[in-house]
């Protein structure tokens, strides 16, 4: 089995280069890191066009490289925008360092997802003189938007009418001893609790809108959710938090409005339907035991099913019985946090996420990716990638 790329420098140089573009979700233009995606291909020859959103954003570039068959597409997707760098002052090192310390990739976005970029393009790159022997095709998804929660880069791949659908997707994240197969999704809404405006030394006391939000924060924290069904399959139970608290302005003046933030975690048994309908039952209670001048409102603001793929359904069959073969141990795992998957899953296209190297640091401080692995990953996904595209490794 075929262990390393051509070059496994190579692929660390062109991730150090993409370290060093600072890329933050919503914060950071793209424009330069999706550039140095663009010059590296572009100088190999490799066909590749920038993706954009409806309103003409650069959200991606997109690998396609069409094998001499007919045949499924599978994607290879790693984000290259990241998350906030946090405090730098707790950083150790500059969070766009890119510099390789002790065998580690050092920087933000080294781990999630920036190596994995590389390996992919590199991979790609690998495999192109090859596509002859492919049934199908193989595409590279180097998306952003993603830590912003907009997936902007995904979105505009699925909607591209010049697209084939996606027979499944391996997305890069990082961590050596999971595959992550399943996640629970999510229903998030913003409700508006109302009160009285007034003045907050008056006589008379006004129906406040931070007591009645408060009151009913409380309603949701104590909800009753059911556990894990065990005869679904679905290990996880779902979770109800409030994320968010926004009312009032200085200290005189009583607010008539906050709002609340509410992230439900869902399971197949316990959908979007339901989280909808154990907030409406709590945000009804609110209205009848502390009545304000008007309906507490409820804005919906996103919902994403829950998955799981069987460790037999490709791709995830292809990508465990690489990592077996390569020697490793990796079990497959249904993660509590939602990811990109979820969205794949809304569209009927199965996703693997989470095989890659050791990391530490994620989304914290001294973010950083371990290089002595980075060979085995990269023959595990070249040997999972040949073997859905019908070829020999």
């Amino acid at each position: 089995m075929r262990r390393t790329p051509a070059d496994v420098g190579a692929v660390v140089e062109l991730a150090q280069e993409l370290v060093r573009r600072p890329s933050r979700g919503g914060v950071d233009p793209y424009g330069p890191v999706l550039e140095v995606l663009e010059g590296w291909l572009g100088e190999r020859g490799l066909p590749h066009r920038r993706l954009t959103s409806t309103d003409e954003q650069a959200v991606g570039v997109l690998v396609e490289v069409r094998g001499g068959r007919p045949g499924p597409w599978w994607v290879l997707d790693a984000c290259v925008d990241t998350a906030p760098f946090g405090d730098t002052g707790r950083w150790s090192f500059s969070p766009t360092s890119g510099e390789v310390r002790d065998g580690w990739l050092l920087g933000r976005g080294a781990a999630d997802s920036k190596l994995a970029a590389a390996l992919f393009c590199h991979l790609a790159a690998d495999l192109a003189p090859r596509a002859e022997e492919f049934a199908g095709g193989l595409a590279v998804l180097l998306d952003v938007d993603e830590h912003t929660g907009g997936f902007g880069g995904a979105r505009a791949y699925l909607a591209d009418p010049r697209t084939p659908k996606p027979a499944g997707v391996l997305i890069g994240y990082p961590g050596l001893d999971e595959v992550v197969v399943g996640g629970r999704g999510l229903w998030r809404a913003t409700l508006t609790v109302y009160g009285e405006a007034g003045h907050s030394g008056a006589r008379r006391t006004a129906v406040g809108a931070i007591g009645r939000a408060a009151h009913l924060v409380g309603l949701l924290d104590a909800a009753e959710l059911p556990g894990p069904d065990r005869d679904s399959g679905f290990p996880l139970g779902p979770k109800l938090t409030v994320t968010s608290f926004h009312g009032g302005e200085g200290f005189s003046v009583t607010p008539d409005r906050v709002d609340v933030n509410v992230d439900v975690r869902t399971t197949p048994e316990f959908g979007a339907g339901a989280a909808a309908g154990l907030v409406r039952r709590e945000v009804a209670a609110l209205d009848a035991v502390r009545p304000g001048p008007r309906p507490t409102g409820i804005a919906e603001v996103t919902d994403w099913p829950a998955y799981r793929l069987d460790a037999g359904r490709q791709p995830a069959a292809a990508l465990l019985g690489a990592a077996r073969d390569a020697g490793l141990v990796v079990r497959a795992k249904t993660a509590g946090p939602s990811n990109i998957g979820n969205l794949l899953a809304g569209a009927g296209i199965p996703a693997t996420a989470g095989f890659g190297v050791p990391y530490e640091g994620l989304h914290g401080i001294d973010e950083r990716a371990s290089l002595a692995e980075l060979p085995a990953v990269y023959a595990v996904y070249r040997r999972a990638v040949l073997g859905l595209l019908g070829a020999a490794d």
